[in-house]
């Protein structure tokens, strides 16, 4: 049997069901548009295809990652050598993820590799925070909009939650949670199949046939499940940004206080921008009243806990990881928001 004749038979054909249902939801969103709204349709479509192709050499990246280390077998030296240097990995991820250029959702395919070859999650956990709140030209572009001194709380909200949630993870971890961070599911629904060739690590694995079969098999699975979840994520973000005008979030955050951060925070979910439109938009909320405080909150609550990001999430991981991710990404904007408060008003 050939690689592709492996693949048709062992992965398409068995898991046709359990693939279906997210494009059926996708493609049912599309249509309900289409007959609702015609006239936006194109423009949803043409943003969410935008937004997906630009990160498809993500996910490829990703895929091949996995495939080709689980393959090999080599999995199991990574996995081994995050022992003993938990906490060095949660500093340094969190500096890697502060300097990496990816939103919230594309962050979710180096997440689910990262969890895949075994890197302890409260070293996942803090790439996973630092990294859609800031990098080198998201720190430009907020500080030509907002200032020097919304940039630097942002790159400092960074890093605070990205300590934060690695951490907290840490912490928790020796308390016996989250042992088991990704859902418990087959090769088709999860970029983490439990198969692997520990045993021995071959690098030239392309040489034995059955390794390669499993390369195949791992790169299809794992293509399709980041693709079907990253395709509706990046549906749902288009829609937001069509249908939620910003007038409407202005009257919402609008004041001063801890209410105005806590809703700041909570209303940037839905109000998903990414960190290079986001700025642009908290300006006009400034000047329609929103505090200091509150506009940190929507900017890191925002750019982290999206509801496009939520959905890629939830695919992806348990429950009690996806609580974490909220609880850390949430309260921590919150938290943010407060500090920023308190030196805008004291200074």
């Amino acid at each position: 049997m050939n690689y592709a004749n492996f693949i048709s038979a062992n992965f398409f054909h068995s898991n046709y069901k359990k693939i279906r249902s997210v494009w059926l939801i996708t493609l049912s969103i599309v249509l309900i548009i289409g007959i609702m709204d015609i006239s936006n349709l194109p423009s949803i479509i043409t943003k969410a295809l935008s937004a997906l192709m630009g990160t498809i050499p993500f996910i490829l990246i990703a895929i091949l990652l996995i495939a080709s280390l689980k393959a090999s077998g080599a999995e199991r030296i990574i996995s081994k050598s995050f022992q003993g240097r938990e906490i060095n990995m949660i500093f340094l991820s969190t500096i890697v993820g502060g300097l990496a250029p990816f939103c919230s959702c594309e962050v979710i395919p180096f997440i689910a590799s990262m969890l895949a070859l075994g890197v302890p999650l409260s070293a996942v956990m803090a790439f996973w925070l630092s990294s859609p709140l800031i990098d080198p030209p998201a720190l430009l572009i907020t500080a030509s909009a907002l200032g020097w001194e919304f940039a630097i709380a942002k790159t400092l909200s960074a890093l605070f939650l990205g300590l934060l949630g690695g951490f907290g993870i840490f912490i928790f971890s020796k308390m016996g949670l989250f042992s088991s961070p990704l859902k418990v599911m087959n090769n088709a629904q999860s970029c983490c199949s439990v198969k692997s060739f520990t045993n021995k690590t071959i690098w030239k694995f392309w040489q034995d046939k059955q390794r390669m079969q499993f390369f195949w098999s791992e790169f299809s699975s794992n293509g399709i499940f980041l693709l079907k979840w990253l395709t509706l994520a990046y549906l749902l973000e288009a829609i937001m940004i069509i249908y939620i005008p910003t007038q409407l979030i202005g009257s919402i955050v609008g004041g001063n206080g801890l209410f105005s951060i806590v809703v700041g925070a909570f209303i940037g979910v839905p109000a998903y921008l990414n960190s290079y439109a986001a700025p642009a938009v908290v300006s006009g909320l400034l000047e329609q009243g929103l505090s200091a405080g509150g506009a940190l909150a929507f900017l890191v609550g925002g750019a982290i806990s999206s509801i496009p990001a939520m959905t890629a999430v939830w695919s992806l991981v348990n429950r009690a990881t996806f609580t974490a991710y909220l609880f850390f990404g949430l309260g921590g904007a919150i938290m943010c928001g407060i500090f920023f408060q308190i030196y805008a008003v004291t200074f």
